[in-house]
């Protein structure tokens, strides 16, 4: 897969703005170092000390990790969150090389960093860890002790320590696949390991987990909690934070507006229906449309239909819905709900609830 540009692939940046983005483009640039190493994607600085994993409040298919037990390894961490779809569009390489190359002495271990309050609890990560596969250490960094170690600005972020504990490569956002990969091998070389494999991996990710579409989306995240929600009309006005209160959905949406329509409580972070039959929609243009949702109640499964152009999707449904456009919200996390052929037009989606009790979060695209 060809790598796409950092700025399609990059979730949820400190600050959210360009500047911030080109700050950091700007200092990985400073940092590859002269020669060979530069045409590798090579670059040596002091590493931050692996203690810092110290930070984490537990771990997910590990006991803690010390750097004793990490000495003389080639480590991958992997900065993700688990509604994140950047970061799961990475995992079928992750799993990949993490098998690959194993038995050659190379570790990798995720760092759980939440957004969402949800993702905070080590339960859930636990259940989201196995619902997706990962059979490596996770360090549950929910307190942000290790993302604030390393200087982390955004999820997913890659950083490559060679066997004498220094970073060496760090990608940033999704993509650069084959060139992370060579770093792998190079690193185990320079570690005295013989037998390194040459070939490269090309998994293919279903559902959630594959592969981002040719075509840029023109839709951008977009939140449905005040603190960060964009675009949003009705014709009463802004979204009101606070106690719940009933919209009025607006009559007509431009490209990339969206808009409620029901009782809903609106908080910083997301928007909580309070009865049967609320709705948001969504005009977009994306080939994927993906929404962040849980149930208020665990245990509480919240049902939901889903609407395009006003018909049923059909063929266009996503992996979370079938294709008369109904699914269940069963617990807090990323459910794609529109996977289409190609991204050429607008489209207009919207969910209706089934049930109350249902809290949405972000709208990602692909």
């Amino acid at each position: 897969m060809n790598a796409r540009p950092l700025a399609l692939h990059w979730r949820r940046l400190a600050g959210k703005g360009f500047a911030a983005l080109a700050a950091i483009i700007a200092i990985t640039c400073v940092q590859w170092s002269p020669g060979e190493a530069r045409a590798a994607g090579l670059f040596s600085r002091p590493a931050a000390d692996i203690q810092s994993l110290d930070g984490a409040v537990s771990w997910v298919n590990s006991p803690p990790l010390t750097p004793q037990s990490l000495r003389g390894k080639v480590v991958l961490l992997d900065f993700w969150t688990y509604s994140c779809i950047n970061c799961l569009r990475t995992l079928p390489y992750i799993r990949a090389w993490a098998e690959k190359y194993r038995d050659l002495g190379f570790v990798v271990v995720g760092v759980h960093t939440p957004e969402f309050g949800f993702e905070h609890q080590p339960a859930n990560v636990q259940r989201a860890a196995a619902k997706l596969g990962i059979t490596f250490p996770v360090a549950v960094d929910s307190r942000r002790a290790i993302w604030r170690a390393y200087g982390v600005q955004g999820w997913p972020s890659l950083y490559l320590a060679d066997a004498k504990g220094m970073i060496r490569n760090r990608q940033l956002g999704e993509g650069g696949y084959a060139q992370s990969e060579r770093v792998i091998q190079q690193l185990l070389r320079e570690a005295g390991r013989t037998g390194v494999p040459t070939d490269l991996v090309s998994p293919q990710g279903e559902g959630t987990q594959a592969a981002a579409g040719p075509m840029p989306a023109q839709s951008p995240e977009t939140y449905v909690g005040a603190a960060q929600a964009e675009r949003f009309r009705s014709p009463e006005g802004p979204l009101r934070l606070g106690p719940s209160h009933a919209y009025q959905p607006a009559t007509s949406l431009a490209l990339n507006e969206w808009t409620l329509a029901g009782d809903w409580k609106v908080g910083e972070e997301a928007a909580e229906l309070q009865r049967t039959g609320g709705r948001i929609a969504y005009r977009f243009r994306a080939r994927d449309l993906h929404l962040v949702l849980g149930p208020a109640m665990e245990g509480k499964p919240v049902r939901f239909r889903v609407r395009l152009d006003g018909q049923a999707p059909g063929a266009d449904h996503g992996s979370d819905v079938d294709a008369n456009g109904i699914g269940m919200i069963d617990s807090h996390r990323l459910y794609q709900l529109v996977r289409q052929s190609s991204p050429g037009r607008e489209r207009l989606f919207e969910i209706e609830f089934l049930d109350p009790g249902v809290s949405a979060y972000a709208f990602t695209f692909g």
